[in-house]
C-alpha cells in the first residue's frame, strides 16, 4: 500500500515538473543547475521564501495604517466613528442572514406583528444592519494609502531597475540565450516583493472587513499570484518585469484618486481619475499589445520557438488583454452614460442633472477596492446618483 502511494506521488510530481511541458527542446533542468554567479537561475525552491516576505509586509501594513495612514486620515477630517451597532434580536437576525436583507413590505408587517414592533423602527434596523457591514471611511482610506504607497515605490523601484536593463530598451533581450539567464539582485528582489505582496493581500483578505467582491478579489489575486509564479518557474522573468511594471503604472493613481475621494477632495479626485483614465488606456490597449505581447508571441517564436508552457504564458497574457479590452470598454460605456444623462429636457428649456464626472467618480472608486470591481454595482450606482437640480 505504501509502496503503491510511493509511486503514484513519484509519477505526479514527474508529470507536474515534466521537462518537456516547462522546458524548450533539448534543455533539462539539470542544464539550470549551474551556480553561475549572483543568484544563478531562477528555481522553484526560491519561491518558498516568499511566505516569511509576506508576513512580514502583512506585518509592516498593520503598523503603517495604524502609525501613519490613521493620523493622515484623521488630519484631512475622516472621523474615526464606529458604525451604529443594530439593537440584537435572534428574530430579524436570522431573517437577515438566511432570507433576505431588504425585506419587503408584506415581509415587514409579518415581522411587526411577531414582534410588535413598528414597520419604521424594522426598517431601521435593517438599514443599521446593512451598515454594519460596511468598511467605514476611515477603513478604506487606510488600506488605500497603503496600497498606494506599495505601488508608488515598487513601480519607482521597477523602472529604475529596467532602466539600466537592456531587454527594456529592446525587448529581443528577453529572449537572447534563453533558457540560460541568469538572476541579478536587483531582478530577484523586484520578482519575490512583487509576488509576496500579493500573497500578503491573499492573507488579509480573511481579516479585513468582509466586502461583496470577496471572491472576485480573491479569484484576481490568485490569478496575479499563478502569472507570477509561472513566469519565475519557467524563467520569464524579462519579460515578466515588463509586465509587472507596465500595470503598476496605473495602479498608484487609483488609489490616489480613491484618498482624494474618500478625503472630499473632489476636484482633486477628477483630475487623477482623468490621468489615471488616460495611463490605464495608453498602457493597457497600446504599449501592452504592441510592446508586451509583440515580444512574447513573435520574437519569441522566431528565437526559440513555440513549446508546450509557451503556449500556455501567451495564452494568459492573451486571456489579460482580452480584460484590458473588456474593462476599458466599461469605464468608457459608463463615462459616457454619465455624460449624456447630464442633461434632462424641461418644457421650454434645458436643465442640468447632478450625474457629473462627480458622481460617476464617486460611484466607480467605490466599487473599485483593488485591480479589478465589480461592473453591474456601477453601473447602478452611476444611474441612481443622477438627480433633478
Amino acid at each position: 500500500m505504501a509502496t503503491a502511494a510511493a509511486g503514484a506521488l513519484s509519477l505526479l510530481w514527474g508529470w507536474l515538473w515534466s521537462e518537456r511541458f516547462w522546458l524548450p527542446q533539448n534543455v533539462s533542468w539539470a542544464d539550470l543547475e549551474g551556480p553561475g554567479d549572483g543568484y544563478g537561475y531562477p528555481r522553484a525552491r526560491h519561491i518558498l521564501s516568499v511566505f516569511p516576505l509576506a508576513a512580514g509586509i502583512f506585518s509592516v501594513r498593520l503598523l503603517f495604517e495604524r502609525f501613519i495612514a490613521k493620523p493622515c486620515a484623521l488630519h484631512v477630517g475622516i472621523q474615526d466613528s464606529g458604525l451604529y451597532q443594530a439593537e440584537p434580536n435572534a428574530i430579524l437576525e436570522k431573517v437577515f442572514m438566511s432570507i433576505t436583507k431588504y425585506p419587503d413590505e408584506k415581509r415587514l408587517e409579518g415581522l411587526s406583528k411577531q414582534l410588535d414592533w413598528d414597520v419604521r423602527k424594522i426598517q431601521c434596523w435593517f438599514r443599521h444592519r446593512r451598515n454594519q457591514d460596511k468598511p467605514p471611511t476611515l477603513t478604506k482610506f487606510c488600506e488605500s494609502m497603503w496600497r498606494f504607497t506599495f505601488y508608488l515605490c515598487i513601480f519607482c523601484y521597477g523602472i529604475r531597475f529596467l532602466w539600466s536593463s537592456p531587454w527594456f530598451w529592446d525587448t529581443r533581450q528577453c529572449w537572447h540565450s534563453y533558457p540560460y539567464q541568469l538572476l541579478t539582485s536587483g531582478l530577484y528582489y523586484y520578482y519575490i516583493m512583487e509576488l509576496a505582496f500579493y500573497w500578503s493581500l491573499m492573507f488579509s483578505q480573511f481579516t479585513d472587513i468582509k466586502r461583496k467582491d470577496f471572491l472576485i478579489m480573491f479569484v484576481h489575486h490568485l490569478a496575479t499570484i499563478g502569472l507570477i509564479t509561472f513566469s519565475y518557474i519557467n524563467n520569464m522573468v524579462r519579460v515578466g518585469t515588463l509586465v509587472m511594471c507596465l500595470h503598476d503604472a496605473s495602479d498608484f493613481l487609483l488609489e490616489a484618486a480613491k484618498l482624494a475621494n474618500y478625503a472630499k477632495y473632489q476636484r482633486l479626485c477628477d483630475t487623477l481619475f482623468v490621468i489615471f483614465s488616460a495611463v490605464f488606456v495608453v498602457t493597457r490597449l497600446g504599449i501592452y499589445p504592441f510592446w508586451i505581447l509583440n515580444t512574447t508571441l513573435f520574437e519569441s517564436w522566431e528565437m526559440i520557438g513555440p513549446y508546450p508552457s509557451w503556449w500556455l504564458f501567451n495564452g494568459l497574457l492573451l486571456i489579460l488583454q482580452v480584460l484590458h479590452v473588456i474593462w476599458s470598454y466599461l469605464i468608457a460605456r459608463i463615462a459616457f452614460k454619465a455624460l449624456i444623462r447630464g442633461k434632462v429636457t424641461y418644457p421650454g428649456r434645458i436643465r442640468p442633472r447632478l450625474c457629473t464626472l462627480h458622481s460617476f467618480l464617486t460611484s466607480f472608486l467605490f466599487c473599485m477596492p483593488g485591480r479589478s470591481w465589480t461592473v453591474s454595482s456601477l453601473a447602478c450606482k452611476c444611474i441612481c446618483t443622477s438627480s433633478i437640480q
